[in-house]
């Protein structure tokens, strides 16, 4: 079941989860979520609250920490749409994710994104495929030609191996990116 756009924005990020994190939710009758989050990286300690409210269909959250203001949520069986401003209020972010077959996995997804300080648009585009029910192939391409894909095969439950690849299309004669990654869970 899908429980947020996809994971398009995710290729070719560096690894990282040394954090510790502790989470904390409480549920109201009619409906809303207050979520409170502690994260400790390093040295350094922050925290974020979380409100939400889901009525059928539609989400609605408002959150209190550095990056996101407010996002509002649409959520259906096989398709998620989302609208954030984040960036304390610079960015505006609009995604799409749509499962096409849920038989093999395949989905579509779009993210627009736009900066308010420097008046700048980003379009990203990407679709999904499972090969097999443990291997799934993703691309994506934006709007300033970047095209980059990754195969990922589940090896044991939760642990991955990826091999992930990027090339400029408007400046091809440079070196493509290639990486490979290694995620175990236990």
């Amino acid at each position: 079941m899908v429980k947020g756009p996809g994971l398009y924005s995710d290729i070719g990020k560096k690894a990282r989860g040394g954090d510790h994190k502790f989470t904390v939710t409480t549920y109201t009758s009619n409906g809303v979520a207050i979520t409170s989050t502690g994260i400790k990286k390093g040295q350094l300690l922050l925290a974020d609250v979380t409100t939400e409210l889901k009525n059928k269909n539609i989400t609605s959250k408002l959150e209190e920490q550095e990056r996101a203001i407010a996002g509002l949520n649409f959520s259906h069986s096989d398709l998620v749409a989302s609208l954030t401003l984040n960036d304390k209020g610079d960015t505006l972010n609009a995604s799409y994710y749509h499962i096409v077959s849920p038989m093999t996995n395949t989905a579509v997804g779009a993210e627009l994104t736009h900066s308010f300080s420097i008046n700048d648009n980003s379009l990203t585009i990407g679709t999904q495929h499972a090969l097999d029910p443990l291997t799934t192939v993703k691309a994506r391409l934006n709007n300033y030609g970047r095209a980059s894909a990754l195969i990922q095969h589940e090896w044991q439950p939760k642990s991955l191996f990826t091999i992930s690849g990027e090339v400029d299309t408007r400046a091809i004669e440079k070196s493509a990116k290639v990486g490979l990654a290694l995620a175990l869970k236990t």
